[in-house]
């Protein structure tokens, strides 16, 4: 069964208890009402009925004032009992040939017997009388009947039908009836269509889940309001349908950045193998009998299969970092870093300039071995891509509570079209991925990848006065 049918069948249900419940509490009341106006015609009757009869009670009968000119109920039945309970004159009060309806069944001794042992009988303070309710003899009518004593023992009975209160009763019932059917009916519609209003915005978040499921992570849920349950829940799903586009939108880009890795690290390595094959097959062809040429070819080979190691230890690396391996973390100088990786540098390239400003030492906790490989990468990359009297420009210090290092070229630059994707893998402004000059662009990677895992980050910016000026930076020791 869906939402909408218990919802509804569950207000038709509520409903119909409240008019049940307001139905019988309405019977109760009336009933009660109309018997209290039968009490006080008895009352009103009892006098009419002695004179009636001729007979005088025991004691004086109490009416109430604004009763002594009640007229008596058509189809009053009063008699005089004697001591024994039998009936020794009776009178019925009807008017023109209107039928008497049969008197009603009296308990025995009843003159004697008292007010408790009347089934359904009340007796009332201040009075002899006793008023119970009687059943019509030989029929299914209904008295109210009172008994007053009279003098010389006998017992004056009064009794009125309860004929008019039965018939309205029937018909309160059946108005209740009615009208409940009636309010059951609106109820229903007005709940059916109140259901399927509130409902609307689930119609719709299904309708967008479907589309959704198609493949249209676009797609998000209307209305938001946040003042009610379902604008808050379609709220928490246009939340939580941004984070699952976001994390599609991630693993797609981890999937493009994987073939791209693929293609480009196959690409890095075809040339060198080819090499290799090459050079096989020249040996294989003749060489190994010329000593010029199988020189050669072994330098060849061995220069290529330099580059693959070099390429591979790289790739490792980048594969380490990626996975998120822990890295060795011990206090380190970032001074002495630059100072090593300066020195190493001159020693490669004896006619370039290469400057160090480190005057105050810079302390960081991390792993030296790879800070060492950010700043010799920084300079192998500068060494790579300016000319060969270009000067380079290294520094160390403190700025905004990180330790920085800092290495500049006076040289032609990064395009502005390539900046934003210096540090991306393989990434190489030759677009031809000639191995003229520059490694396989993998050197700025590993140094954003360093900067990454020691909670720092690395950026590229044009320096002032023309040239490349690329940025690390590391949390310090005592950073808090």
């Amino acid at each position: 069964m869906s939402l909408r049918a218990r919802l509804a069948i569950a207000t038709l249900a509520l409903v119909a208890i409240g008019l049940l419940v307001a139905g019988v509490a309405t019977y109760a009341l009336m009933r009660s009402f109309l018997l209290d106006r039968v009490d006080q015609q008895l009352r009103a009757s009892r006098l009419a009925a002695a004179q009636a009869l001729q007979v005088v009670p025991s004691y004086p009968l109490v009416v109430p004032f604004d009763a002594r000119d009640a007229l008596v109920p058509t189809g009053t039945w009063t008699a005089v009992l004697d001591e024994q309970g039998d009936v020794v004159s009776s009178y019925v009060f009807t008017f023109d040939d209107e039928a008497v309806p049969p008197p009603p069944e009296l308990p025995s001794g009843l003159p004697s017997s008292s007010p408790e042992k009347l089934a359904g009988s009340t007796e009332r303070a201040g009075t002899q009388s006793t008023v119970f309710t009687a059943q019509a003899e030989g029929g299914e009518a209904r008295y109210r009947v009172s008994a007053d004593a009279l003098i010389g023992g006998r017992t004056l009975v009064v009794a009125i039908p309860l004929t008019e209160i039965a018939d309205t009763l029937r018909r309160l019932v059946a108005i209740e009836l009615l009208v409940s059917a009636v309010v059951l009916a609106a109820a229903g519609a007005t709940a059916w269509w109140l259901v399927r209003l509130g409902l609307r915005p689930l119609a719709r978040m299904e309708e967008t889940a479907g589309a959704i499921a198609a493949g249209d992570l676009t797609r998000r849920v209307e209305p938001t309001d946040p003042r009610t349950e379902v604008g808050r829940l379609g709220l928490a799903l246009n939340t939580m349908l941004t984070h699952i586009e976001e994390a599609f939108g991630q693993r797609r880009a981890s999937e493009e950045r994987l073939r791209r890795f693929v293609a480009d690290a196959s690409h890095e390595l075809r040339t060198p193998l080819t090499s290799v094959r090459g050079y096989a097959e020249l040996f294989r062809k003749g060489a190994a009998e010329r000593p010029e040429d199988l020189a050669n070819a072994m330098r060849r080979i061995e220069g290529e299969s330099a580059r693959m190691s070099e390429l591979v230890d790289e790739l490792l690396v980048l594969a380490r970092l990626d996975q998120g391996r822990p890295l060795e973390r011990h206090p380190v100088d970032l001074r002495d870093i630059a100072n090593a990786a300066v020195e190493a540098a001159r020693a490669a390239a004896p006619y370039r300039s290469i400057d160090l400003d480190a005057p105050l030492p810079v302390a960081v906790l991390g792993d030296a071995a790879s800070l060492r490989e950010v700043a010799d990468n920084l300079l192998a990359n500068a060494r790579e891509h300016t000319p060969e009297a270009t000067p380079v420009h290294v520094r160390t210090f403190v700025a905004d509570g990180h330790a920085v290092l800092e290495v500049a070229d006076e040289g032609p630059g990064v395009p502005e079209e390539d900046a934003a994707r210096v540090f991306e893998r393989f990434f190489r402004a030759d677009p031809s991925r000639t191995r003229g000059r520059g490694g396989a662009g993998l050197g700025l990677s590993i140094v954003a990848a360093v900067a990454e895992a020691h909670g720092g980050r690395a950026s590229y910016r044009p320096r002032p006065g023309g040239g490349s000026l690329f940025e690390v930076r590391l949390p310090l020791i005592d950073a808090s």
